[in-house]
């Protein structure tokens, strides 16, 4: 997993040349109502991460499912985009079939598997990335080809995969920095219940992080966003004690209001706990910050997995599950 990890940056260079050489039949007559972005587990955080990061400029509203059943109001004006590694992942699928039915548009990401087959029989674009791996840790392939998709569709600019790009040079560049910050977040994690706090626009990044902290160190933790935190969440720390471990990712947008909310809860947990660690953004953009603190934590959830003695590759809960359901 190390090993994949260190090649985020060059997976992002090689998911943007896939993106250039796929070709798209997108009807450009169709003025898309709405978007939705249908995942699961580390096919599906591309979706949420996508979503959020063109919340305030797409043209149209860009919606991720992560369940068995497609939206009602998803008709011939929607594009559906099923993204899904193995090309399996039976949510997925179920609001593929869903969408063909409702004649939408649709476009597969995968390496292959059913997703393929039944794109290429119906006639639907499918964007093919590299299998073999842990969907977790391809994650640029798929984040970058639905930025691709969206911007060929006329719902982002055009010129998003330029940005997307600048990511790379920031994480080669910071390299140093990120493997520091992820150590030091391992060591202050360990044997400790770890709670991520940020602000609502990178919630896509706590739960990244989270399900990174699942898969990869086999441990149970928890996120939540200003300000939304401080009208629920803050009031359950009059419970709280020295083994909650809170985790805060600063973003440089934050807004003055919430840099004075997250002060404030700050002051809140150290009355409970003497352990509250904070991490600050780099980048120019939202999303070159979040490809960042994405970094960090990729790191961060290797080195706690080596301090805990687990191999960060295996998954036999979830093997045992998928066999499970594909047996009933």
């Amino acid at each position: 997993m190390d090993k994949l990890i260190a090649q985020f940056p060059k997976h992002i260079s090689d998911a943007i040349d896939i993106a250039k050489n796929a070709v798209l039949h997108i009807d450009n007559s169709i003025q898309f109502e709405n978007v939705v972005i249908c995942g699961m587990g580390g096919s599906g955080i591309g979706g949420k991460l996508v979503a959020q990061w063109f919340s305030e400029s797409a043209k149209t509203p860009i919606i991720s499912v992560q369940s068995y059943d497609l939206p009602a109001f998803v008709n011939e004006k929607s594009l559906v985009i099923g993204s899904s590694y193995s090309g399996n992942t039976e949510e997925t699928i179920s609001v593929i079939h869903q969408a063909h039915k409702r004649r939408a548009t649709i476009i597969g990401v995968c390496s292959g598997g059913e997703l393929y087959k039944f794109c290429k029989e119906n006639n639907y674009d499918c964007i093919k990335v590299p299998g073999g791996n842990p969907p977790r840790s391809m994650l640029a392939f798929s984040l970058i080809q639905l930025v691709h998709i969206l911007s060929k569709s006329g719902v982002i600019a055009k010129e998003a995969l330029k940005e997307i790009d600048h990511c790379r040079h920031l994480l080669n560049t910071e390299l140093l920095a990120i493997k520091q910050e992820a150590k030091k977040l391992a060591s202050f994690i360990h044997n400790k219940q770890c709670i991520i706090y940020t602000s609502s626009n990178l919630e896509a990044v706590a739960i990244r992080a989270r399900q990174q902290f699942n898969e990869n160190s086999k441990i149970l933790c928890w996120h939540h966003v200003f300000p939304e935190m401080n009208h629920n969440e803050l009031v359950g720390w009059g419970g709280g004690n020295d083994k909650l471990a809170p985790v805060y990712l600063i973003s440089s947008f934050l807004s003055e209001r919430n840099k004075l909310r997250a002060n404030l809860s700050k002051e809140i947990m150290l009355k409970k706990t003497p352990h509250l660690l904070e991490i600050n953004g780099k980048g120019s953009s939202l999303i070159e910050e979040s490809f960042y603190f994405i970094h960090i934590v990729d790191w961060a959830s290797i080195y706690l997995a080596e301090l805990y003695g687990v191999d960060p590759v295996e998954i036999k809960v979830i093997d045992y599950l998928k066999d499970s359901l594909s047996n009933t």
